[in-house]
């Protein structure tokens, strides 16, 4: 069995900056692509960045280029999502998105999202 933890998420100021970290545990044999979703209000579930095996493939949606940055860290099976001079429109819950190869082949494993606010 796997598991998907996403952490980090607060009520932070316009202009401020938070880090939210996704912890994968369980029959692991491999992690593959690892994605960040945000979910707005009453907005479908978007991907705002992703990160390859090996960490040279990054990929942001244009709304978050250049203020957020994704990392792993494969020793600790764990993806992080820096996010500086957050905006209001930033707010709603992120999820993590992981393709994890365990007892039971490749699939995807999505977290219980960790709700971000950014309001003055």
């Amino acid at each position: 069995q796997v598991q998907v933890v996403e952490s980090g998420g607060a009520l932070v100021q316009p202009g401020g900056s938070l880090s939210l970290s996704c912890v994968v545990s369980g029959n692991i044999f491999s992690i593959d692509a690892v994605g960040w979703y945000l979910q707005a209000p009453g907005k479908r579930r978007d991907r705002v960045a992703a990160i390859g095996v090996d960490s040279t493939t990054t990929i942001y949606s244009d709304s978050v280029k250049g203020r957020f940055t994704i990392s792993r860290d494969n020793a600790k099976n764990t993806v992080y999502l820096r996010m500086n001079n957050l905006k209001p429109e930033d707010t709603g819950v992120y999820y993590c998105n992981a393709f994890v190869t365990g007892d039971t082949g490749l699939r995807d494993y999505w977290g219980q999202g960790t709700q971000v606010t950014v309001s003055s």
